[in-house]
């Protein structure tokens, strides 16, 4: 229960959760390959459904190539707590990768495959890994060229034997698919052979040596506000999630086979994919790169039951031109409040587990109701703590836990809580209680439950009042057509800050300003209407591969916009 003065709550005890088994992730990957043994484990048409080989990897397979690649690492010289880097889509591999990592005690670092050459510098300098398994080509996008162009040592060096002084900590980089055969950048088939002479035996005296509090996981931020922070998490908090989110999501043992197009390299998508999914002994359709067509079609044909997507994607699929004819009947993990759910052929009254609140510090949500949950328990909240954490709204320049029921910063202390950010002292993270101060605005009821009201910086001050931009844009992602849309606060004379919508459309979709206006009037008070709405292409907008909107960049261009337009319209 909440504290009755102050806005302190806190979760059930971690002792008294049920559900849990192995705390790291080499014992909840062998917990759930034993148990799923000869059942798919996942499923992918390398090359795309139809053109090219449909491949069906069971438990056991998923378990003896993630124990083959962990061989591999142990005849790279990596030990307890070595950082490998992961550059890939959503295959096969990706997920082998990963866990034979784990196996041989080193810690899984994961980058995004949007990167560009400058921030993949930044990634392999700053993480320090010391191999680097990659996908040598994604779509248009050379990889393993652009690796050779950032270090010559790649492009000069012999596999295994790599001098680099860009990144000195490198000494081995393998890659899945075609690439050029020179240079130190060995094939996955040639990288695996070197694991041909070291004993299983190893491999699994490394796995028991993992403890739950190593070190287990490096992702990084998705970049939104300034340069992708590398945040590293313990095996306990990454594998508390795994074994959480079958829970959340309700789901039956083995009926879920879950479609993702999105990046493993993501925390918020391994957690929810993997956890959903294997944890329950169902089935991953894998998709390398979100194509919407294909993605109707892989649902169709591989029989999925769930789809992890972004609302921006929602209506990407709808618009596909094969959404009228595709069958998917097969979806019953499906929120029925989504465009999807509308589909013809889906019968759903699943609702998702969307009353949370969470982030890549904490390997997910903080704060969660399970799927399903009551409109009236939810109550517009974003759920009650979860077992283990405790949070606190605090005043954002004294720290001073603020009354129940005021708005602050959300802090949060807990066993999924990071580590750290990689070259930060953790007292430099961390308030004297040992809370993480988010960095988001929100206030605690009497109950216990999180409201979330959008970033501290985000939110908007206009004429006396204080404007939560997400609430705001939960109503406008609403209106078909809208692919994305972030509201900001523009710099105003008189008011302050000017409300201000931000909307990237579909393309075809005809939207207009006083549309969305009278559509958010119904819903949101007066001065929440946004005053302008400004209408901005893909090309104009820098979105995250989450189609997140840089939201100081959204705002510079949102400023310079209305300059110009008053000044063509000044005479």
């Amino acid at each position: 229960m909440a504290d009755q003065a102050l806005s302190i709550v806190s979760g059930l005890p971690l002792d008294q959760e049920e559900g849990l088994g192995e705390l790291t992730l080499t014992g909840w990957f062998r917990s759930v390959c034993t148990a799923g043994g000869a059942a798919e484990a996942l499923v992918y048409h390398a090359g795309g459904l139809g053109t090219g080989a449909r491949i069906a990897w069971s438990y056991d397979r998923l378990w003896a190539e993630a124990n083959g690649v962990a061989r591999a690492l142990l005849a790279c010289g990596v030990g307890k707590g070595t950082r490998v880097g992961i550059l890939m889509t959503n295959r096969p591999e990706f997920l082998a990768a990963a866990f034979g990592i784990a196996l041989a005690g080193g810690v899984v670092t994961t980058f995004s495959t949007f990167s560009t050459p400058t921030e993949l510098d930044h990634l392999i300098a700053a993480s320090a890994v010391s191999v680097l398994l990659v996908e040598a080509r994604i779509l248009k996008r050379d990889f393993a060229g652009t690796l050779r162009e950032l270090d010559p040592a790649l492009a000069d060096g012999t596999p295994g034997a790599i001098a680099s002084t860009r990144f000195p900590f490198l000494t081995h980089v393998a890659a899945v698919g075609p690439t050029e055969a020179d240079g130190a950048i060995e094939g996955w088939e040639q990288f695996l052979a070197r694991g041909e002479g070291i004993a299983p035996a190893r491999v699994e005296a490394r796995a028991a040596g993992v403890l739950p509090a190593d070190p287990g996981v490096l992702f990084f931020s998705s970049g939104t506000t300034a340069r992708p922070k590398g945040i590293l998490s313990a095996h306990r908090g990454v594998t508390l999630q795994l074994w959480r989110w079958a829970r959340w999501y309700q789901a039956g043992p083995g009926d879920v086979r879950v479609w993702s197009a999105n990046g493993f390299f993501w925390s918020g998508n391994f957690a929810m994919a993997l956890g959903g999914g294997l944890t329950s002994g169902g089935c991953l359709v894998l998709q390398s790169t979100f194509n919407a067509e294909e993605a109707l079609a892989l649902v169709e044909h591989e029989r999925a039951t769930m789809i992890l997507a972004w609302p921006h994607q929602w209506q990407q699929l709808v618009a596909a031109p094969n959404w009228a004819s595709a069958d998917l009947s097969s979806l019953t993990y499906i929120d029925c409040r989504s465009p999807i759910a509308q589909h013809p052929t889906v019968r759903s009254t699943w609702r998702e587990p969307s009353a949370a609140f969470g982030n890549t510090e904490t390997f997910t949500l903080m704060t969660a109701y399970p799927a399903n949950t009551p409109d009236e328990v939810i109550a517009g909240s974003h759920g009650l703590p979860c077992p283990g954490n405790t949070l606190k709204i605090v005043d954002p320049l004294s720290g001073v836990v603020v009354p129940l029921g005021e708005r602050g910063e959300i802090a949060v202390k807990g066993p999924t809580l990071m580590l750290g950010y990689i070259g930060v002292p953790l007292a430099d993270t961390l308030d004297a209680e040992g809370y993480f101060r988010t960095g988001d605005a929100g206030h605690l009821d009497a109950t216990g439950r999180l409201y979330w009201h959008g970033r501290l910086n985000d939110i908007i001050k206009t004429g006396g009042a204080n404007v939560s931009p997400v609430e705001i844009d939960a109503v406008l992602k609403t209106i078909p057509g809208i692919k994305a849309v972030q509201t900001v606060g523009v710099p105003h004379d008189t008011l302050g800050e000017l409300v201000v919508a931000c909307v990237v459309p579909h393309a075809g979709a005809t939207l207009d300003e006083a549309t969305i206006q009278r559509t958010a009037r119904e819903t949101l008070a007066s001065f929440k209407v946004p005053r302008r709405v400004l209408f901005f292409s893909d090309a104009d907008i820098a979105l995250t591969g989450s189609a997140k909107i840089k939201t100081a960049d959204l705002r510079k261009l949102a400023t310079e916009r209305l300059e110009q337009e008053q000044r063509e319209s000044t005479p």
